[in-house]
């Protein structure tokens, strides 16, 4: 809350005006609106530099080269902090309190001999500081060094490649949690408000800190509490490799029936990839109250060792009814240096019984291991999304549930305060004992070229992945320990000392990387090109479609457990949206003036909340306003001026509609939501208009 929200023993209270009066917190009035403050554009800046080097040494020899520079800075905003659940006890003497706050709500005024301090929580925006920035910085350099060329009827390609992304991160306007626990603990000295710290010596430079009135925080006090927070790292990675390619048709290797002979290609490849990362004390410790916990300094390395063969066979060619007919094959064997070993492989078939059809078709067995992320990242708290806690207020789970994941019997109901902001803790973190993911994977497709100026395609497509590198969704470990009371997921939670899982950084819930049960997917992709010479050399139209129909998306999270599909879904368990259908239709004009015009058609069907879905695995609340997510359309317009060979000035406008994404609740940060919508599913910044002007020389 921007004035304030302390939890006493007899409720919670916020500051009412700037006399120092209080009142009982109303989460209708004085919950804080923290999404008009999180910036959906950042402002950004970025310089690059790409040079390029080739020199034909021998006949057989062409030396390549590259270089690659970019520095990229950006600041990302979001709300303010503050003190996100500091506890702490109220001195009688405190010469900030009124006595509103001190006999009505704290209940320390002339306390009896002995009786301890009120403890109280508080929670409260720095809306004075304003909102807390993220300064990055990438500076990345990527190197290549290859030699190419031809050996009699071979092809070889010889490279190596070096690439690093240096890493920094400055954070601002966050409050430290233990200077606001000293600023909180304040004493009378003479009549004067004065932190306990000071007196003892123990922090002579503490500012007492007032929230108990509106206007009452200061510029010396914001001084005292705000904490810079710094990360440092790079990640870097080295390549070596070479191809050895060849027809081997130059070889009498080809079928009768074909024209073209065998073709084959072999490689090695050897990959190492470092990570590391350095934070100051702040984030280590987790002092920087918002910003989710602990972010501790990690590093880590793995070296993968590759094999692979290609072949591609023409059977046959230029026949009746067999225009052609062609199978290729893949295999790669590879070797990380975390002791796994893993086999990729996979089959092509093509086959065009005439000149303007072919059917496609192929089958993949392939493998992921795990990356640097997944393997190395730290443990900390991070944010999951929850509507309420089943033991809290709305009381969906009963006691006995609710005793299984820490809740007393005193705590259980209104005592478990829910999230103003709907999230809640999890421990997050990297696993080193990550198998790989395997899939099998299938496609299907018709091509059509009926006539020169058009094309169609429909592919289809069926992705079936098993031991998905993820992490169990929080709430469903919380579900699974209220409904079974399974040490397996109970394990798996603590409560804080009110009972909840967010107040404070020691409720949460264990989230950490596994293999999960898995995971697909399956769906059409359609895909149409034509073009049409207009009359009278006016030019010529064209026509561009692009489009994917969704029909199956698949989550197995826990094996053996069944599976849920988020087609047309989005929330806490499908995340963002998934639209069933979407397309994007392009209509294009080249005028012979030099002048192109292009208007574009962007739509997304329909999503509707998952708990709606009538899954049991995706069982929850459905408010109205949640419910659905309308299909959107947009429509854009672009021209191009080729004024002269070396200069081009383009114009255009995006969301000319000018269309609002729609808004839900659940839109949270673990589902990567900003703003009550998606803004990386629909388009948050309304219409926008680009002007570009590019010179050559």
């Amino acid at each position: 809350s921007a004035t304030g929200r302390f939890f006493t023993p007899i409720g919670s209270f916020t500051a009412a005006d700037a006399a120092g009066n209080s009142r009982a917190f109303n989460g209708g009035l004085d919950q804080y609106n923290f999404g008009p403050a999180n910036h959906y554009q950042r402002p950004s800046e970025r310089y690059s530099a790409n040079v390029f080097a080739n020199y034909d040494l021998f006949d057989f020899a062409k030396l390549y080269s590259e270089f690659a520079f970019t520095d990229y800075n950006s600041t990302a905003q979001i709300a303010p902090g503050g003190l996100f659940g500091v506890s702490y006890n109220v001195s009688p003497d405190n010469p900030l309190l009124t006595p509103s706050w001190r006999t009505n709500i704290f209940g320390v005024a002339n306390p009896p001999a002995g009786t301890a301090p009120a403890e109280v929580t508080l929670l409260r925006r720095n809306v004075e500081g304003g909102g807390r920035q993220s300064d990055y910085r990438n500076t990345s350099y990527r190197t290549v060094l290859g030699s190419k060329g031809e050996v009699g009827n071979w092809s070889y390609d010889l490279f190596m490649q070096t690439s690093k992304v240096v890493y920094q991160q400055a954070e601002k306007n966050y409050f430290s949690t233990a200077r606001g626990q000293r600023a909180l603990d304040v004493v009378n000295v003479n009549g004067v408000a004065v932190c306990r710290s000071v007196v003892n010596g123990t922090d002579p430079a503490c500012v007492p800190y007032n929230p108990y009135r509106l206007g009452g925080v200061t510029a010396a006090q914001l001084a005292y509490l705000a904490t810079p927070g710094l990360r440092s790292g790079s990640s870097q990675q080295m390549i070596q490799g070479g191809t050895l390619s060849s027809d081997l048709g130059t070889y009498g290797w080809r079928l009768p029936s074909a024209k073209n002979g065998v073709g084959v290609a072999f490689g090695v490849e050897r990959r190492t990839e470092k990570l590391n990362l350095i934070t100051d004390s702040s984030t280590q410790s987790g002092d920087l109250s918002g910003s989710g916990g602990p972010t501790p300094g990690l590093a880590g390395k793995f070296t993968v060792q590759d094999i692979f063969a290609e072949v591609r066979v023409p059977i046959i060619e230029g026949m009746q009814l067999a225009e052609l007919l062609s199978v290729t094959g893949s295999y790669r064997n590879s070797d990380y240096s975390t002791n796994i070993k893993t086999n990729t492989y996979g089959v092509g078939v093509e086959y065009a019984p005439i000149k303007t059809v072919k059917v496609r078709g192929s089958f993949q067995e392939a493998v992921r291991a795990a990356n640097l992320i997944e393997l190395f990242t730290a443990q900390g708290n991070n944010l999951f999304d929850m509507d309420f806690d089943p033991c809290g207020p709305s009381r969906t789970a009963t006691a006995a549930q609710c005793a299984r994941t820490g809740v007393t019997a005193a705590q259980y109901g209104s005592a478990v305060l829910d999230s103003p902001a709907g999230q809640y803790n999890f421990l997050q973190g990297g696993n080193e004992r990550l198998q790989p993911e395997k899939a099998k994977s299938s496609t299907v497709g018709l091509v059509f070229t009926p006539m020169n100026n058009l094309s169609a395609s429909i592919d289809y497509f069926d992705i079936k992945v098993d031991n998905t590198i993820g992490i169990i969704l929080p709430a469903t470990t919380l579900n699974k320990c209220l409904l079974t009371g399974s040490a397996t997921f109970c394990s798996l939670i603590t409560r804080d000392n009110r009972g909840t899982l967010w107040l404070n950084d020691l409720g949460r819930i264990v989230g950490t990387n596994v293999n999960i049960g898995g995971s697909g997917t399956s769906g059409y992709d359609l895909a149409v090109n034509y073009t049409m010479k207009l009359n009278n050399g006016m030019g010529q139209l064209g026509l561009n479609v692009q489009a994917t129909l969704l029909k199956r998306l698949e989550t197995e999270e826990i094996r053996g457990e069944g599976k849920f599909d988020c087609v047309g879904l989005y929330g806490n368990k499908c995340g963002t949206p998934n639209p069933e259908w979407r397309n994007k239709t392009r209509l294009s004009w080249s005028t012979p003036w030099n002048l192109d015009f292009a208007m574009t058609w962007r739509y997304m069907s329909e999503v509707k909340l998952d708990t709606s879905s009538g899954n049991p695995l995706l069982t929850g609340s459905v408010l109205s306003v949640n419910e659905k997510l309308a299909a959107q359309n947009y429509f854009d317009v672009a021209a191009a001026w080729q004024a002269t060979k070396n200069f081009t000035l383009r114009a255009g406008i995006n969301n000319v509609l000018d269309r609002d994404p729609p808004i839900t609740a659940v839109s949270g940060p673990s589902i990567f939501g900003n703003g009550n919508t998606f803004p990386q599913v629909y388009d948050a910044l309304g219409r926008r208009v680009f002007l570009t002007a590019t010179a050559k020389f």
